[in-house]
């Protein structure tokens, strides 16, 4: 369940510096595992860097502020990355910027306290506040852990809850099968053996896309900001930026929205929902050297 946090000047102050220490950790991490492999042949593992976070809150002390479980929670996201690039499933892992880290994580039921019934209510968090948040969830239950996000200048928090016996005794499971087939030109296709049914995605972004167009034409006309030649964004550009941030936004939350309401109608209906696996790096339109021309000429020889 993901609810919009509402922090006063103060607060909000504080969650951006609990995130550039986040940043910061997260890069600092990364920057330790590509110099003990580089210069001592050494794969730093998860365990080592946690159980050197005693010793590194000595010497950065701004650190000891921190929840100890949020912090290996950052070291855990720098560890899936590292594994996700040697297993060949992502790139190598980047030093992040403050633009690109979105949040942390409180992996257990510590550093934070949910004041809510599942609909509003407030957000205590250590060593920070107590924060407003709007939202409302379908079920409720026993907050497990909870995701501190910043997305386009607005804070939410994103709250996982134990509600699987809520869930078993309030309704009765639906009764059917049925096989589900994603598609390019539909976005689904589905089936239960009998009759077939096509969903359309609704193109939100080529509905908006003019409005994007012209307030991003609007922006690079304004004095944007050059940390080379040390000059900063004039209040035009911020505020041509917030205008290109909130359409994109709009253009997010609709297809966000819609992906839930299909959804939701799909499971309440259906007792089993079959998927196809996808191999994605076989679909994609930039195939590996050699392998497009030569898929070019079997398309030709065929058609001939």
């Amino acid at each position: 369940m993901t609810f919009r946090l509402y922090p006063n000047k103060q607060i909000e102050q504080s969650l951006r510096y609990h995130r550039k220490l986040h940043k910061d950790l997260f890069n600092a991490a990364a920057y330790n595992r590509f110099t003990q492999y580089q210069k001592f042949k050494h794969s730093v593992s998860y365990m080592e860097q946690q159980n050197s976070l005693p010793a590194f809150k000595e010497v950065w002390t701004e650190y000891k502020e921190i929840n100890s479980q949020a912090l290996q929670a950052t070291l855990k996201r720098v560890d899936f990355a590292f594994e996700r690039w040697f297993k060949g499933l992502g790139k190598r892992p980047k030093f992040k910027s403050i633009r690109h880290y979105s949040g942390w994580t409180y992996p257990a039921k510590t550093g934070y306290s949910v004041e809510s019934n599942g609909e509003n209510g407030y957000l205590n968090l250590s060593k920070i506040g107590r924060i407003q948040m709007r939202g409302k969830a379908k079920y409720w239950g026993q907050p497990t852990t909870c995701t501190i996000v910043h997305r386009n200048g607005k804070w939410y928090a994103s709250i996982t809850v134990d509600v699987l016996e809520q869930v078993l005794n309030s309704k009765v499971l639906p009764v059917g099968a049925i096989g589900i087939d994603l598609g390019c030109k539909s976005a689904l296709s589905i089936t239960d053996g009998t009759t077939h049914q096509q969903i359309t995605a609704p193109k939100f972004l080529r509905n908006a896309e003019h409005q994007i167009k012209k307030a991003s034409k609007e922006k690079r006309r304004k004095q944007a900001p050059n940390k080379t030649k040390k000059i900063k964004a004039s209040r035009r550009w911020k505020r041509a930026k917030n205008k290109v941030s909130k359409l994109v936004r709009k253009v997010g939350n609709q297809r966000h929205d819609w992906v839930h309401q299909v959804a939701a109608e799909i499971v309440s209906g259906n007792s089993f929902v079959a998927t196809e696996k996808l191999e994605v790096k076989n679909m994609t339109s930039i195939a590996k050297k050699g392998k497009r021309k030569k898929l070019l000429c079997w398309a030709k020889q065929v058609n001939t």
